[in-house]
């Protein structure tokens, strides 16, 4: 009993990186007609030319986790978390690539997705919220969804700092909403 306790002394608080009603905290990209903020939720939706973007958190982190929900909309939804770096990716949604849905693995450029399971159709609810929790130290990614251990993954192109990433992916009519966006660092 006093392990656990020890234990549980020394998990990160998560904080909120999401106020539910406006973007403070994240840099949208110019001319915004992709990330609004309503009723606690962070709606994304591609615009009339599905042009690609990201929204970027304005803290930078290390080590970190992060816990999240979210929620397929319209259309094929292919998003993810950027993880510190416009490149290294944990993926929500359908692969482009592949077109079969591979979230909470890790997409790495040039390598697609190195580490592949079939956890992801089993455990995802498409109609319904998911909760995501993605962990980072130093080049290791470990993933969780909807309570379930998904991956571990070690990259080879992971940063040492940077921010966080929700990606909008181009040339695909989508839409996906984010509540509860929360991170700590490690």
């Amino acid at each position: 009993m006093l392990a656990l306790a020890h234990a549980d002394h020394h998990a990160p608080e998560l904080k909120s990186i999401f106020n539910g009603k406006d973007l403070s905290g994240w840099k949208a990209p110019d001319n915004n007609i992709w990330y609004f903020a309503s009723d606690g939720v962070l709606k994304i939706k591609s615009g009339p030319n599905k042009k690609g973007s990201a929204l970027w958190t304005e803290k930078e982190y290390t080590d970190f986790v992060m816990e999240y929900e979210f929620k397929f909309g319209k259309g094929t939804v292919d998003s993810g978390i950027y993880v510190k770096n416009d490149k290294d990716q944990i993926q929500i949604g359908i692969s482009g690539s592949l077109k079969v849905d591979m979230t909470a693995l890790a997409y790495i450029p040039g390598k697609g997705y190195p580490f592949r399971n079939d956890l992801a159709v089993t455990l995802l609810k498409p109609n319904d919220w998911n909760h995501m929790k993605i962990e980072v130290k130093g080049n290791t990614y470990r993933t969780w969804l909807n309570g379930t251990y998904v991956m571990t993954y070690t990259s080879e192109t992971a940063v040492e700092k940077g921010p966080l990433g929700i990606q909008l992916h181009g040339n695909r009519e989508m839409a996906i909403d984010y509540r509860n966006l929360k991170a700590a660092d490690l």
